[in-house]
């Protein structure tokens, strides 16, 4: 098509480069199941078919920076020099950007010396002098100078329009005084320097007061009698800058005179490439995208975005009924619950949804109770007509993370079984690392689809509306939809699973079953003993309040301890110790490692460390796990999540057990406090089962290395035989320190270390580092070339496995940043190890819940931290757990090495560990 003067299709001129960084930011970090980042493609591309859908008769100009200096640089060497380097996650995105912009049939423009807004500045007043409406669509502040009648600025971002009037509301000045106002302020995201000490208000004050730049300069002296806040001291310091003030006026003036070969009648959208398109889309995974283009043989006809809706609200037991037997008839259903919190043993049910087919899903209410509320369903008699199917085996359900669902029913005495599969479950283990695994994130990145926030029906903050406070007209919708989305997540994910066979096992032997496995051990909680912490809190004060005053008495005053601005002022200004790092906005650090470096040969960084660390365990457990035990039933339950850590391994929170420090005494005596339960008939005790040495073990299969083989095979020390061979001395002659030091080789070279590393832990020379390393791999053949081919897999593949088949994506492992690399190539050689750790004691949960419920013992499961099971054992019951936990455990993985569980038993977590 073509555009003229009689035309009234406006002139569409898209700031590319503005849009490309906002949508980089803006969403979530999605990505491909291979790894490919994805997030801005997304973001620009549904920019840009925003544009086409409101206006199918327009040009649609799509303007970027060219590589290389422009004149502003040569001008100002500073121009824009703050700016960090492209994100590489962002850089692998410019192409398959441009390739789609191409295959859609749109004007693509790059303009070599001049920056993208100076081309959209010369379009956009050649196409106003001409007789056209444009529209300049960007997120960048500077354009609105090019406002005028007949061009105005949109950000569909921000669903914002400015026009003349737009400009003057946002800014306080018309577009003729922006570039006054950018040379007066400066532009801190360009780097223009602006007056300094002169910011928006006064830049504000000084145009409305005085007028243009021109004139402010012109009338120096009328500057202090405007009254403002610095205005008498000001006319010398704006006469000292005018150089900087000239200077920015020139950076921050669009030019609008730009030599090149378009005219703005002369561009038009040509007949978009749809098979190319369709094959970019696959490509990019918009599924949603590949089926309005008539989809393809890998597309999922699941994902079509505009799929019809059909939603209802139960009302009456006939109804209600009728979606009962839809139920039973299909062969599998999506269902989600409604509630009043987020906490799973304390929330009341307040409805729920069902989904059977794309498209069509219902919400059935049952306690919303707010003013005006229409008459529902008997709480009770809805229940115990669900009851039955939500039990059975029979009837297959799916749902998004539907262990809360689980815990929701099981307060009403509902045992929710027949649970074929998770989306979230689905997605994570399809790819750990590719998108977070909420709902809403998969539905954008999976189905194209920007579903219902929560925030949306029920509002923000304090006054945020509990469900069951929701009006229905606005809750069955968004509940509807849960379970409509959750259908439809499934119906893809489950086709993309099915091409993949090793992660469609991993899901249903492994993260699957460990569903039900989690539900128990969250509901069984932990006893612990509130007394014992209170004690412990009070003990930790008095200790903090001893290590404050002596940091007061080393810094030579008193100082807030928590303020890191304060405690940076104490170290590098008055103690003068030398900054060694420094945050990214330039202060010096007191990050913890920082603190750690500093604490070799200064005493105020080791007592702000210990400060730390006890304020810390004082905030997070002795004061907050009191406060946690259930009313109910008189324990601390923990949520533990599945799709979080990439590798696999579990993580939990409220209470986060994972992270109770072992190896102080104040951690330990944390433990302490988790008890048996006193209130189990005939006495009790806490068992804990311990993977030994469970990665150093994988190592060993996995690399097939014939020392390591025989070293675990003979039941040997590992860390005292690697001793052995790395400092050439016999075995029984191993110094503790020289043990200490190999058990920093081993575990650190399954973590990548390099020579610099290990040297810095173990605070040796670097060259006594490396020949540590040297020698280890001299005596351990088969670690280094497990380690080599690993690391030429990854970058062959994208990809590295765990013996189930796991994946680990990783899309830096062919950086061409070397650091990112390096750590992509650290994480290859470690996750594999970690990851198959994770899944061998998951297995060993199933195991042995399984085995717990088969035997209908009264002994619980009642945690789990990195490569350890925790049961609290009735002493009837304890020679039977003792004898049949290893071996469950050591049955987990067949592997080329013994797999040990060490098991110990006390009063509390601390004995038994």
């Amino acid at each position: 098509m073509s555009n003229d003067k009689t035309s009234s299709a406006p002139l569409i001129l898209v700031d590319g480069s503005s849009y490309l960084y906002r949508a980089f930011h803006a969403l979530p970090p999605l990505a491909t199941s291979t790894g490919q980042p994805t997030g801005a493609v997304r973001g620009v591309i549904s920019m840009l078919r925003k544009h086409l859908k409101e206006h199918p008769d327009s040009p649609v100009v799509v303007v970027f920076d060219a590589k290389g200096k422009t004149f502003r640089d040569e001008m100002f060497a500073e121009y824009k020099a703050q700016r960090p380097p492209m994100p590489d996650d962002l850089r692998a995105q410019i192409q398959p950007i441009h390739d789609i912009i191409d295959a859609m049939g749109l004007p693509r423009l790059v303009i070599d010396g001049v920056e993208a807004d100076d081309v959209i500045g010369t379009l956009a007043l050649q196409g106003a002098e001409q007789g056209m409406d444009v529209i300049i669509s960007t997120g960048d502040k500077d354009m609105a100078q090019l406002v005028r009648p007949g061009v105005t600025l949109v950000n569909t971002m921000s669903n914002t329009v400015m026009d003349v009037e737009g400009v003057k509301a946002k800014f306080g000045v018309g577009p003729e005084l922006i570039i006054d106002f950018l040379a007066l302020m400066g532009d801190k995201v360009d780097n223009i320097p602006g007056v300094p000490g002169v910011g928006a208000k006064t830049a504000l004050a000084l145009l409305q007061g005085l007028g243009s730049l021109k004139d402010i300069y012109a009338n120096l002296d009328a500057i202090a009698p405007l009254g403002f806040r610095g205005s008498k001291t000001l006319a010398k310091k704006m006469e000292e800058h005018k150089d900087a003030a000239d200077m920015s006026y020139v950076l921050a003036t669009i030019k609008t005179d730009v030599e090149m070969d378009y005219q703005p009648q002369t561009l038009a959208n040509s007949e978009p490439d749809t098979d190319k398109l369709r094959e970019l889309f696959s490509e990019m995974e918009f599924r949603s995208w590949v089926d309005e283009l008539g989809g393809d043989s890998e597309a999922s006809s699941a994902a079509a975005a505009a799929i019809e809706r059909n939603y209802s609200i139960i009302l009456d037991e006939k109804e209600l009924d009728t979606w009962l037997e839809k139920l039973k008839q299909a062969d599998l259903f999506a269902f989600d619950t409604e509630t009043t919190s987020l906490n799973y043993m304390q929330a009341k049910l307040v409805g729920v949804s069902f989904a059977v087919e794309a498209g069509e899903a219902v919400y059935l209410p049952l306690a919303h109770d707010y003013m005006g509320a229409p008459a529902q369903i008997d709480f009770e008699r809805a229940l115990a007509k669900l009851k039955p199917i939500l039990e059975s085996d029979e009837y297959k359900k799916v749902g998004q993370n539907l262990k809360y669902d689980s815990h929701i029913l099981a307060n009403y005495d509902i045992e929710l079984r027949g649970i074929a599969r998770d989306t979230m479950l689905e997605s994570y283990v399809l790819n750990s690392t590719g998108s977070r695994h909420d709902m809403d994130s998969l539905a954008q990145k999976y189905l194209g689809e920007t579903t219902i926030k929560f925030e949306d029906i029920a509002g923000k903050g304090a006054k945020q509306l509990t469900f069951n406070q929701i009006e229905l007209d606005k809750a069955g919708p968004y509940a509807a939809e849960d379970a409509d989305i959750t259908l439809r997540l499934h119906q893809e994910l489950s086709g993309r699973l099915a091409q993949e066979p090793s992660l469609e096992k991993v899901l249903d032997e492994i993260e699957m079953p460990l569903v039900p496995v989690l539900t128990h051990i969250e509901r069984n909680g932990a006893y612990i003993d509130a007394a014992m912490l209170k004690q412990q809190s009070d003990e930790l004060d008095k200790k903090m309040r001893a290590l404050e005053q002596q940091a007061y008495d080393e810094a030579g005053e008193e100082f807030n301890l928590g303020s890191t601005k304060q405690l940076g002022a104490i170290l590098f200004e008055k103690l003068e110790i030398p900054v060694i790092k420094k945050t990214p906005k330039g202060a010096p650090s007191t990050a913890e490692p920082v603190l750690q470096e500093l604490a070799l040969s200064h005493k105020l960084p080791a007592l702000i460390m210990q400060y730390r660390g006890m304020a810390k365990l004082k905030n997070t457990y002795t004061d907050k796990l009191p406060q946690m035990i259930d009313p109910a039933t008189g324990r601390v339950h923990t949520s533990y999540h599945q799709a979080v850590a990439a590798t696999g391994r579990l993580s939990s929170s409220d209470p986060n057990l994972q992270n109770i420090p072992i190896r102080t005494e104040e951690g330990r005596r944390i433990r302490q406090a988790f008890v048996a339960d006193p209130r189990i008939n005939g006495g009790s005790a806490i068992v804990a089962a311990d993977y030994s040495q469970i990665e150093l073990r994988i190592m060993a299969h996995l690399s097939g290395d014939k020392g390591l083989l025989d070293a675990f095979a003979h039941g040997a020390d590992i860390h005292r035989a690697t001793a052995a061979e790395v400092f050439e001395v016999p075995v029984e002659e191993v110094s503790d320190e020289q043990r200490r030091r190999a058990k920093a080789i081993n575990f650190g070279l399954i973590y990548g270390m390099s020579a610099f590393g290990l040297a810095k832990q173990l605070d040796i020379p670097r060259a006594d580092a490396q020949t540590y390393i040297d020698r280890y791999f001299e005596r351990y053949p088969g670690v280094l070339a497990y380690m080599e081919n690993t690391r030429k897999q990854a970058a062959d593949k994208g990809y590295v496995e765990t013996l189930f088949g796991r994946r680990l994506y990783l899309p830096e492992i062919n950086s061409r940043n070397g650091m990112q690399r390096q750590a992509a190539e650290r994480t290859a050689i470690n996750a594999p190890m970690q990851g198959t750790a994770a899944d061998i004691i998951k297995r060993a949960m199933i195991s042995v819940d399984a085995w717990l419920r088969d035997e209908q013992l009264k002994t619980r499961l009642i945690m789990q931290v990195h490569d350890e099971l925790v049961l609290e054992v009735p002493a009837d019951e304890r020679e039977l757990v003792v004898k049949r936990i290893p071996e469950l455990m050591q049955a987990a993985a067949e592997l080329d090495v013994p797999l040990i569980a060490d098991l110990g038993e006390g009063a509390n977590w601390d004995e038994a560990h």
